[in-house]
């Protein structure tokens, strides 16, 4: 029989990969942060679907989803840039996260991760959605870049930029939701930054930047399972430590 851990740490694994490629693309759109506070937006959803006694990932996705679509349309309507439209969105979020969340054992799952056992559909949720967000970003690739160092090229060759840009926010509430689970929602965004952080030091070319970010972020969440397993550790916290001492050696190596 194969153990319930082994569901938990495979879907991790995709989910750091999907997380790994996003943050290459978030970094050098120079919006790598704003996955630390797109995953804020998910605790009201978490709060309410405490409340009701629902699945807490469900409620995360829906405000996640409200959100991302909030961001967009203030984009798009204001001059708003997307770290102002996206800062706006934060604040009301964790602000009514605060009021719906009152237990304290609630509040550590919703920050840290930990929502009871991963059921067969959240598995199966979760690896078709990691190599959606995969294959998306990869399919994608070129008009991200295009429309990254000129709007006008893009423009010109017929690329919907507000288009392509929704499609990335949604791509990247969904891998924010991925780590939900097993990070929460004050950890879900390091999986986005730092394993990119990291890459960006190591590479020279686009390939390996991308490949890079995916590799770290999978041995962060692995090496992260393993040393949170010996010793007894809260899972999230350990994975992003590791992210963490990946990124002081890329530190380490840049300097020499």
């Amino acid at each position: 029989m194969i153990p319930p851990s082994f569901y938990a740490i495979t879907l991790a694994i995709f989910a750091a990969a999907a997380a790994g490629l996003v943050g290459s693309f978030a970094l050098m759109k120079r919006t790598v942060l704003a996955g630390d506070v797109i995953s804020h937006i998910a605790i009201p959803g978490l709060g309410l679907a405490l409340i009701w006694n629902i699945n807490p990932l469900v409620g995360g996705a829906t405000t996640l989803l409200i959100g991302t679509i909030i961001i967009w349309q203030l984009e798009k309507k204001t001059s708003l840039s997307s770290e102002a439209a996206i800062g706006v969105i934060f604040s009301s979020s964790v602000a009514l996260g605060a009021l719906l969340i009152n237990s304290n054992e609630e509040l550590i799952d919703a920050l840290f991760g930990g929502f009871g056992i991963l059921s067969y559909g959240e598995f199966t949720f979760g690896i078709v959605a990691s190599m959606f967000v995969i294959a998306t970003l990869l399919i994608l690739r070129h008009k991200l870049i295009i429309g990254l160092f000129s709007e006008d090229l893009a423009v010109a060759t017929k690329i919907n930029t507000r288009i392509l840009h929704l499609v990335f926010l949604l791509v990247f509430a969904l891998t924010v939701l991925l780590g939900l689970r097993f990070l929460g929602a004050l950890l879900a965004g390091s999986l986005i930054i730092i394993p990119a952080s990291a890459a960006r030091q190591f590479s020279h070319t686009l390939g390996m930047f991308l490949s890079l970010s995916m590799l770290i972020a999978v041995l962060s969440v692995g090496i992260g399972f393993a040393v949170a397993s010996i010793y007894s550790l809260s899972t999230g916290p350990t994975i992003v430590m590791v992210a963490a001492v990946f990124f002081i050696l890329s530190l380490a190596r840049k300097t020499k």
